[in-house]
């Protein structure tokens, strides 16, 4: 559908007056330094605005988002190169950005739909989390085991004994969150997902655009890359995918709750695990740390040995604050819980938060004809 003030192809988002203003604010903030679609229209109406962009898949510009990359890549092992490039791709943009537009800034200054608004008392993670309604099935008991319960047990994680203290992990989020506190800042496109990376890269999908915090880009993109993407996106919001994807392939495998353990007595919650990922996912993980490490990190005033830790609070507001919890199964539920409570955990152990186990590349040999490596 192409836009009546131009020739070129448009993708066309229909907002409210307000939103509209904001996602064009936030493309030109980051236009001029990130590769971003073209604006070829702006139309205002009383109650609505529709802000058109350059379709660059109708255009040939792009051919795949991220997501399909990757899903590509977890089923032909010839797209693997394709994973690590465009994380790569994407590595080097958020540098360009903080080379172009980094300063100290506090998080009032930043973007506030993805983190202040999210932590803010009474907001959704109060809601969804902190109301007394929430509850997880337990094995031994006649019924469900309240989440705020699991503050006063033990909770061992693949052998790992830890705390799960939600109303803590929120207070202490809330308070190094705060509007004053002072992170390392540049102008992104502010929501790094699969769905919203173009390959070759292009930045899609302005509504959080602007100044936003390098810690916070790391987080999201990572969480993604490990929980999001290959798990709760397809398993609970699976329209996304349908929209957005041109491929929207399942995942090759999930995430697997393979023991629970409750003993009420002596107040402990055990949970095994395994979380594996498909060929393409790990490629696009293991890429993703190895560039943390390497530059993104310095360049967030991260320390690259400890970042995890560092991004922790980061990390619980993503975890905590997507998906209402009330929709996951109990055995999901308990599986977010878990990687919540490795975020929580100090050092050497939040390294668990990364570890994945590769399953094996499934589906047609590379040469047949139904390979969508170069999918358009």
């Amino acid at each position: 559908m192409n836009d009546p003030t131009t020739s070129v192809p448009a993708f066309h988002k229909i907002l409210t007056p307000g939103a509209a203003e904001a996602e064009v604010q936030g493309w030109q903030a980051t236009a001029r330094t990130l590769p971003v679609p073209r604006l070829v229209g702006h139309n205002r109406a009383a109650d609505r605005h529709i802000v058109a962009y350059e379709d660059v898949f109708a255009t040939g510009r792009c051919t795949m988002l991220l997501g399909d990359v990757i899903a590509t890549a977890d089923r032909h092992a010839s797209a693997l190169p394709r994973v690590t490039a465009l994380i790569d791709a994407v590595c080097d943009s958020l540098l360009a950005a903080v080379a172009d537009s980094a300063r100290t800034a506090p998080l009032s200054d930043c973007v506030p739909g993805l983190y202040l608004d999210r932590i803010r008392p009474g907001g959704r993670i109060d809601t969804w989390y902190l109301s007394g309604r929430l509850a997880v099935a337990a094995p031994r008991i006649d019924q469900p085991l309240p989440v705020h319960a699991l503050t006063g047990h033990l909770f061992v994680v693949n052998g790992i004994p830890m705390r799960l203290d939600l109303p803590t992990i929120v207070w202490e989020a809330r308070e190094a969150l705060g509007s004053s506190r002072a992170w390392v800042t540049a102008l992104t496109q502010g929501d790094p997902t699969e769905p919203n990376i173009a390959d070759p890269l292009c930045w899609l999908d302005f509504e959080y655009a602007g100044r936003n915090t390098l810690a916070g880009e790391l987080a999201i993109l990572l969480w993604y890359l490990l929980g999001m993407g290959g798990w709760l996106v397809p398993t609970y919001q699976p329209d996304v995918y349908a929209r957005t994807l041109p491929l929207h392939l399942p995942p090759v495998t999930t995430p697997h709750l393979e023991h629970v353990d409750h003993d009420e007595r002596h107040r402990r919650l055990e949970v095994r695990y395994t979380w594996a990922v498909g060929a393409g996912r790990q490629a696009a993980i293991d890429r993703l740390l190895t560039r943390v490490r390497a530059d993104l990190a310095p360049a967030a005033g991260l320390d690259p040995d400890r970042f995890l830790t560092q991004i922790g609070h980061f990390l619980a507001l993503r975890i905590l604050g997507v998906i209402p919890p009330g929709r996951l199964t109990g055995q999901d539920l308990l599986l977010l819980l878990a990687k919540l409570a490795e975020t929580q955990q100090p050092g050497t152990v939040c390294e668990t938060f990364t570890r994945t186990q590769p399953a094996p590349t499934t589906g047609l040999d590379d040469r047949t004809d139904d390979d969508h490596t170069h999918a358009a």
